[in-house]
């Protein structure tokens, strides 16, 4: 049983977060589990990049908290992988299975709308996976639903309302998307959640083929 963080943060590129990505390594290494995606705020989202700066300079940044955790994990050996979180009104997107050197070839990432973002990831062989799709807060204008256009639901995020999560469990069963989880870590504290798998993930494209695969792996609840 290999236990798996889906959904944290740095503060390197995340405004809202606290903490390095060593520290993220160090302290999920503690809690037992095998491995961590870091998924930091990208730049329509919660981000602390200036936007003043150029491309290539923006995402080596943006990269550095995972790399900064990824050089943590090589040395305890805990397994760190890539993605982000990009923000569209509100409505925030985990995805998965393209790296830095993809990103620095595609400025253009930064302008898509929700169906290019879908249909672009998948081109390239990633996925998209809807982020605590009935979190309600002031700074979210209305929940939207995008079934069609996601290869999988958050259906336990640790930083939701229990209501918020079961909505998103019905949710993914009515439209039968993979169902992930992820403690949405920012800080100091580390909430135990994310996903439980039977064989070790070689690298961050198992976990794309897994749910690409239609398979939704056991979930880490509180």
């Amino acid at each position: 049983m290999y236990k798996y963080e889906t959904h944290l943060h740095t503060r390197t590129a995340s405004a809202c977060a606290s903490v390095s990505g060593s520290y993220q390594a160090a302290a999920y290494k503690k809690a037992g589990y095998t491995g961590i995606i870091i998924t930091d705020h990208f730049f329509r989202g919660n981000s602390c990049i200036p936007k003043t700066l150029s491309w290539e300079e923006r995402i080596e940044i943006f990269c550095s908290g995972y790399e900064d955790a990824k050089a943590a994990g090589d040395k305890i050996g805990l397994q760190v992988f890539f993605g982000w979180e990009e923000t569209f009104d509100g409505q925030d997107f985990l995805v998965y299975g393209l790296d830095k050197k993809w990103m620095l070839k595609h400025p253009e990432m930064e302008n898509w709308t929700i169906a290019e973002q879908f249909e672009e990831v998948n081109k390239y062989g990633g996925i998209v996976i809807h982020a605590h799709p009935f979190r309600d807060r002031p700074y979210i204008s209305k929940i939207r639903l995008f079934p069609k256009l996601v290869n999988g639901v958050e259906v336990f995020n640790a930083c939701n309302y229990e209501d918020e999560n079961q909505r998103a469990y019905m949710y993914a069963r009515q439209y039968d998307l993979p169902m992930t989880a992820g403690a949405d870590s920012h800080n100091h504290d580390i909430i135990c959640s994310g996903i439980i798998v039977d064989e070790k993930l070689n690298s961050i494209n198992d976990y794309v083929k897994l749910i690409k695969n239609h398979e939704s792996p056991e979930i880490i609840y509180l």
